[in-house]
C-alpha cells in the first residue's frame, strides 16, 4: 500500500512538472509572437513617419532653393522619398489587412489594456492668412506683449531665459523673434551697440527654438527645454555654429541700421532743401556754390556797386544766366531793396537776399 501511494505521488509530481514546463513554453512562445507583431507595427509606423518628415523638409528646401544644381538634387531626393513613403503605406495597409483576417486565438483576442501604436499623419495646413491679416495680427501681438518681450531680451543666463519662456509660453513664436529683430535695428540706430548685441543674442535663441520645432514638426514650446539642455551641454562645434550665426545676425543688423539712418538723413536734408527753394525752384546754397568768386564776394560783402560792376564786366548772356539763377533761388529779389543780402547765402534761413 505504501508503495502504491509513493508511485501515485511520483506520477502526480511528474504531471505537475510537465504542466509547468508546457505552460512556460507556451508563455515564451506567446511573448515572442506578440513581440514580433509589435516590432513589425512599430517599425512600419516609425518608417512611415520618418519618410513623411523628410519629404516635407526636402519640399520646403526645394521651394527656397535658388541654385539649379541644388534644385535637381533636392528633386531627386523627393522622388526617392515619395517611393519609400509609398512602400511604407503599402506595408501598413498589409498589416491592417492581416490583422482583420487573422483567426481568433490568444494572439488576436488578448490585448494589452493600455498599449497602443499610432502612425502620425502630417496635419493639414490651416488656411493661410493674407499679408494684411498677418501684419495686423503681428501688430496686435507686439502691442500686447511688448513689455514681456523686452524683459526676455535683457536676460543673459541660459537658465533664466529657459524659466522665463516656460512661464510665458505664448512668447515662443515668430512674432517675438520679429519684435526682437526690429528692436535690435532701433537700438543700433540709437548707437546703443552693446545693448543691441545682448538683444541680438536672445533673438538667435528664439530663432534656434523655432527652427528646431520646425524640423521636429512639434509646437515651439515643446522644444524650449531640449534646446537649453543641448546648448548648455553641447560640444565646441555646436556652440561655434551658434556664435557664428549670432555674429552674422549682428552684422546684418548693423548694415540695416546704417541704411535706415542714411535714408532718414537724406529725407531730412531734402525737406530742408525744399524749404529753402526760391521762387524759381532753385536752392540758394547750391546756386551760391556755383557762382564765380567775384559774384560770391558781392553777396558776402553786400556791395551793390561791386555787383553791378561785376555783371557789367561779363558777357551779356553770361550775366543774364547768373542773374536769372540768383533770382530763381531767392538770392536776388528784384524790387525789394538796393542791397544784395549775403544772409541768403546761408541757406535762406532768414528768407534770402534782395537786390533791385
Amino acid at each position: 500500500c505504501s508503495h502504491f501511494f509513493v508511485r501515485v505521488s511520483v506520477l502526480s509530481l511528474q504531471r505537475s512538472l510537465l504542466i509547468c514546463i508546457n505552460a512556460e513554453f507556451w508563455m515564451q512562445w506567446y511573448q515572442r509572437r506578440v513581440r514580433e507583431a509589435v516590432v513589425s507595427t512599430q517599425s512600419t509606423g516609425e518608417g512611415l513617419e520618418l519618410s513623411q518628415r523628410e519629404l516635407a523638409e526636402r519640399k520646403k528646401k526645394l521651394k527656397d532653393a535658388d541654385d539649379e544644381n541644388e534644385k535637381k538634387k533636392l528633386q531627386a531626393d523627393i522622388d526617392k522619398l515619395e517611393g519609400q513613403l509609398k512602400d511604407w503605406e503599402t506595408k501598413e495597409k498589409e498589416l491592417e489587412k492581416q490583422e482583420k483576417l487573422a483567426p481568433w486565438n490568444i494572439d488576436t483576442i488578448c490585448r494589452e489594456g493600455f498599449s497602443k501604436t499610432t502612425v502620425n499623419k502630417i496635419a493639414e495646413k490651416k488656411k493661410e492668412m493674407t499679408e494684411e491679416e498677418r501684419m495686423e495680427q503681428t501688430k496686435v501681438f507686439m502691442d500686447k506683449y511688448k513689455d514681456e518681450i523686452e524683459k526676455f531680451g535683457f536676460y543673459s543666463k541660459w537658465d533664466d531665459s529657459k524659466e522665463y519662456l516656460l512661464a510665458h509660453q505664448h512668447l515662443v513664436c515668430e512674432d517675438t523673434a520679429n519684435y526682437l529683430t526690429i528692436w535690435c535695428v532701433n537700438l543700433q540706430m540709437e548707437e546703443k551697440t552693446e545693448l543691441m548685441k545682448q538683444v541680438a543674442h536672445q533673438t538667435i535663441v528664439m530663432q534656434y527654438i523655432l527652427q528646431l520645432a520646425q524640423t521636429m514638426e512639434v509646437p515651439p514650446i515643446a522644444c524650449v527645454s531640449s534646446f537649453f539642455t543641448k546648448i548648455q551641454l553641447c560640444d565646441d562645434k555646436y556652440m561655434e555654429g551658434f556664435n557664428n550665426e549670432l555674429n552674422a545676425f549682428i552684422g546684418r543688423i548693423t548694415r540695416r541700421a546704417k541704411e535706415k539712418t542714411d535714408k532718414l538723413i537724406a529725407e531730412y536734408e531734402e525737406e530742408e532743401r525744399q524749404k529753402r527753394l526760391g521762387p524759381g525752384g532753385l536752392d540758394p546754397q547750391e546756386v551760391f556754390e556755383e557762382l564765380p568768386e567775384e559774384l560770391k564776394q558781392c553777396f558776402e560783402t553786400k556791395d551793390i556797386q561791386m555787383l553791378q560792376d561785376v555783371l557789367m564786366s561779363m558777357e551779356p548772356k553770361e550775366a543774364e544766366i547768373w542773374l536769372k539763377k540768383c533770382t530763381d533761388s531767392g538770392l536776388w529779389v528784384p524790387g525789394a531793396n538796393d542791397t544784395p543780402d549775403g544772409d541768403a547765402v546761408e541757406g535762406k534761413e532768414d528768407e534770402g537776399a534782395s537786390e533791385s
